[in-house]
C-alpha cells in the first residue's frame, strides 16, 4: 500500500515537471526587463515636447551615477534663489527649475550658495554641474560656458537712500556706486548714462571697461555679496547700489527707492561647461518648459513678473 502511494507521488512529480519549467520560461523575461527600470526613469521625457529617450551624455551619466545634481544658486534674492536663515529651506524660480533638472534625471539636487565672482570658479572646478544665479547671458561669456535660452529677463536699475535725492540717471553724476564683482552693471550704468547724454563717452570701450579704474563721470566700489553692498549704502560709503531689479527687491525697504530709469536688458540662462551634454541636456528642458507654459507658471507663482 504504501509502495503504491509512492509511485502515484512520483508519477505527479513527473507530471508537473513540464509544467514547472514552462512557467519558469515565461517569467525569465519580465526579470529580465524589470532590472533596468531605474536607468529607464532617469531617461524617460519630462512632461514637455521632446524626442524619443536617447542614451545620456558621459558626464551626464555621471550625475545620474552618482544620485545627486550640484546646483550653484543664489541665496538672497527673493523669487529667484532664497535661503531662509530659520529652516535653511531654498525657494524661488531658479529653485524650481532646478529640481525640475533633477526630477528628470531622477536624482536628489543640492545647492551651493555662489556670488556673481564664484558661480564660474565652481563650474569650471567641477564642484557644480550647473549654474542657475540670476547669471545674465553675454556673449563674452558664452566663449567661455554655455547657456541655455533665456528663462527671465530682467533690467538693470538703481537703489538709493531717499535722502540723497538721487531719482535718475543725471543725479548720479560724480557719485559712487557700489556694485558686485564680475557682474556686468557698472558697464551696464556706465553705457545707460552716456546713452542719456550724462556722460561724454569718452575712453570707453565695451570690451575692456572695468570699473576698478573707471573715474569718468562716475566711480565703482566693488563688493564680494550684496548684503554688503546694502550695508555699504546705509553707511554712505556709496552712493547708489547698482544691479538687476529682481536682484534689488529684497533690499528696497522703507526710506529706499529706485530711481526712475531702467536699462540694459538682462536674459538669465542656464550656464553649463562648454560642449558639455549637460549643456545640450538644459537647453532641451529649458525650450520645452518654456514651450508648455512650465516656466510662465513659475514666473508668476514666484511673483517676479
Amino acid at each position: 500500500m504504501k509502495m503504491k502511494r509512492f509511485v502515484s507521488i512520483a508519477l505527479c512529480a513527473l507530471m508537473l515537471l513540464p509544467i514547472l519549467a514552462g512557467c519558469g520560461a515565461k517569467t525569465e523575461p519580465t526579470v529580465a526587463t524589470a532590472a533596468p527600470a531605474a536607468t529607464e526613469a532617469a531617461t524617460t521625457a519630462p512632461a514637455v515636447e521632446t524626442e524619443a529617450p536617447v542614451a545620456l551624455a558621459e558626464d551626464v551619466q555621471k550625475i545620474v551615477d552618482r544620485g545627486v545634481l550640484r546646483v550653484g544658486v543664489k541665496n538672497a534674492v527673493l523669487g529667484f534663489g532664497f535661503q531662509d536663515e530659520l529652516t535653511g529651506e531654498y525657494s524661488g524660480m531658479e529653485i524650481s527649475l532646478a529640481e525640475k533638472i533633477a526630477e528628470y534625471l531622477g536624482v536628489d539636487v543640492e545647492f551651493t550658495a555662489v556670488t556673481a565672482a564664484t558661480r564660474t570658479e565652481l563650474l569650471d572646478s567641477g564642484d557644480i554641474d550647473c549654474v542657475l544665479a540670476t547669471f545674465t547671458i553675454t556673449e563674452e561669456r558664452k566663449k567661455s560656458w554655455d547657456f541655455t535660452t533665456a528663462y527671465y529677463t530682467d533690467y538693470v536699475t538703481v537703489l538709493v537712500e531717499d535722502a540723497s535725492g538721487i531719482k535718475t540717471l543725471a543725479d548720479l553724476a560724480d557719485k559712487k556706486v557700489g556694485v558686485s564683482s564680475g557682474s556686468t552693471s557698472a558697464k551696464a550704468l556706465v553705457k545707460a548714462m552716456i546713452e542719456a547724454g550724462v556722460l561724454s563717452g569718452d575712453g570707453f570701450d565695451a570690451d575692456t571697461f572695468d570699473p576698478a579704474t573707471w573715474t569718468d563721470g562716475v566711480s565703482f566700489a566693488q563688493y564680494d555679496d550684496y548684503p554688503t553692498i546694502s550695508t555699504a549704502l546705509s553707511a554712505g560709503e556709496v552712493d547708489a547700489f547698482c544691479v538687476d531689479k529682481s536682484i534689488l527687491a529684497v533690499y528696497h525697504t522703507d526710506g529706499r527707492s529706485y530711481i526712475d530709469d531702467k536699462f540694459s536688458p538682462q536674459e538669465y540662462g542656464i550656464a553649463t561647461v562648454k560642449g558639455s551634454g549637460m549643456s545640450e541636456l538644459c537647453e532641451t528642458l529649458v525650450t520645452g518648459w518654456l514651450a508648455d507654459g512650465t516656466i510662465d507658471a513659475l514666473i508668476a507663482e514666484n511673483g517676479i513678473a
